[in-house]
């Protein structure tokens, strides 16, 4: 199982803007010495050295993942406008993917954004997007905010076939792969979904505020959350943030330390990162992380950042 990561922001895309880019270039600038410039090695090796954020960013749009089974078979999870950078790049590469399945953690706009540019996959005759919900106006709600005005094209317009699933129960068997799904704290509700193939497991887990329930013994969050392999959890906050902010739906990074210690979970990648914050201060959170991680009992997990491009593999 594959997971890439297309769209890693919270709430609203946030692409960066000249000024930002302006000033990475000035300190990227003021860095270079004589000797940095020698060679094509030696410039390389400077650039290699450099800060993470100043050469490169952990991404602006909202959320969507794709992951990709042992059978290369391709799932999607939100829509977010990271959906569109999905979609060139399997328009580029000519993929002649006819079924798309895509699941919704819930309906508010950033995780939405993206369908009407999902092309071509959305827009092409002979395919099938399957559509799946915990929530049973699934269908409704996709609808529609392609609605006039909101958008000059309707789901109608689309080529695809549409299939509107909603899930039922706790699981399903998608082909070699179970899909199992939780509902998690946030204002109107979230799905967090588990999928499990191969013997390895990954959760999704985003616009999530975790509470003292999530940290229970229970049956439920323990088959849930227990020695899972990879967890993406929503780390939009810092901690003094999420008490100041507490019921607006996200979480701390040290609470997601937290979460992934007492669950026992391999690699925790922070993810929904805050609009407001620059490549700088989230860089700096994982720092924080790593250090609070490091003085725990329970410390040998992994922590990374949700960064747009980036390829896990289980």
């Amino acid at each position: 199982m594959k997971v890439k990561f297309w769209g890693v922001r919270g709430s609203i895309p946030t692409p960066l803007t000249p000024s930002q880019l302006k000033s990475r270039i000035a300190a990227v600038i003021t860095r270079i010495q004589p000797c940095d410039l020698k060679n094509l090695e030696s410039r390389e090796a400077f650039l290699a050295n450099l800060p993470a954020y100043l050469f490169g960013t952990v991404g602006g749009n909202t959320t969507c993942l794709e992951i990709r089974t042992a059978g290369d078979k391709l799932i999607i999870i939100d829509a977010g406008s990271g959906l569109r950078e999905l979609a060139a790049s399997l328009a580029k590469k000519n993929e002649q993917i006819k079924e798309y399945h895509i699941f919704f953690t819930h309906f508010h706009w950033d995780h939405l954004q993206g369908l009407p540019f999902f092309i071509p996959g959305a827009y092409t005759k002979g395919n099938h997007i399957y559509f799946y919900s915990t929530r049973g106006n699934l269908e409704e709600v996709l609808k529609g905010q392609m609605k006039q005005p909101y958008f000059p094209i309707g789901m109608q317009d689309m080529g695809a076939q549409q299939h509107f699933v909603l899930l039922k129960g706790r699981s399903m068997q998608f082909q070699d792969v179970e899909i199992s799904w939780k509902d998690m704290k946030h204002p109107g509700g979230c799905t967090a979904y588990r999928i499990r193939e191969n013997g390895k497991t990954m959760i999704f887990s985003t616009d999530t505020e975790l509470t003292a329930d999530d940290f229970k013994r229970s049956e439920r969050n323990s088959s849930f959350f227990q020695n899972a392999d990879l967890l993406i959890l929503d780390s939009q906050y810092t901690l003094g943030e999420a008490i100041e902010k507490y019921d607006w739906g996200h979480t701390s990074y040290s609470m997601a330390i937290d979460f992934a210690a007492e669950w026992n979970i391999k690699m925790l990648v922070l993810f929904h990162h805050e609009p407001l914050y620059n490549d700088r201060k989230i860089y700096g959170i994982l720092n924080s992380a790593e250090w609070y991680r490091a003085r725990l009992e329970n410390r040998n997990f992994k922590v990374t950042l949700a960064i747009e491009g980036m390829v896990l593999e289980l």
